[in-house]
């Protein structure tokens, strides 16, 4: 009996031991599988390294929109297509594009302008037509409607008359007082001329004595 109770009591301390041996594997971390976890693991990108792949992707945004906005100021200003044949075959400097594209929309103002000006005086010659029209109508519905009037107007052989002493009288005032030595004299005295000469009241006194010589050979 006592050697059977010393060796159950061995027996039992053998199996506490293994048993603890066993918790105790179980509680320790399985080195081997971390390993392969660490290695296995993806790289985690940090937050600077983040914010710098950002700014290398927005700087290259911004450099592809400008090349893109110089090639199409290339494509669209007309100069720009032209061969320079000081630079040869170079591709032009964003400079020279920009030079030109300024130099073509200033171009282009011009051209705006001229034709605006153009467009009014088209519409005052317009008005000043449609003008005329009206007073015309008014004329030929005017003699419709009395085809009598008009009989003691004067011919034009009276009225060529009056446009010939108005003329002669003022060419001799003209002869009298422009030299013709050179152009430059001419000029000057063209309109030296015109200040004395053709004044409102001076051509007024010419008409009226013109008109009274009229006069009195038809009557």
């Amino acid at each position: 009996p006592a050697l059977f109770m010393e060796n159950a009591r061995k027996g039992s301390i053998v199996s506490r031991a293994n048993s603890i041996g066993s918790t105790s594997a179980s509680s320790v971390p399985n080195t081997d599988d971390e390993d392969s976890d660490y290695h296995q693991e993806p790289y985690k990108e940090s937050y600077k390294d983040r914010r710098r792949r950002a700014h290398t992707q927005a700087e290259q945004k911004r450099r592809d929109a400008i090349k893109k906005g110089y090639d199409d100021l290339q494509a669209i200003v007309p100069t720009c297509e032209q061969q320079d044949f000081s630079i040869g075959s170079q591709k032009l400097s964003k400079a020279i594009v920009l030079q030109k594209t300024i130099d073509y929309i200033q171009f282009l103002h011009k051209e705006k302008k001229k034709q605006e000006e153009e467009v009014s005086t088209l519409r005052k010659d317009v008005m000043a037509l449609k003008i005329m029209k009206v007073n015309y109508e008014q004329i030929v519905k005017a003699h419709q409607d009395n085809p009598n009037e008009g009989k003691d107007q004067v011919s034009d052989e009276v009225k060529f008359n009056v446009f010939q002493g108005i003329m002669d009288s003022l060419f001799q005032s003209f002869n009298a007082s422009i030299s013709v030595t050179s152009f430059q004299e001419l000029s000057a005295c063209v309109f030296s001329w015109i200040e004395e000469h053709c004044k409102p009241q001076t051509l007024r006194d010419i008409v009226i004595g013109v008109l009274h010589q009229v006069k009195s050979q038809l009557y």
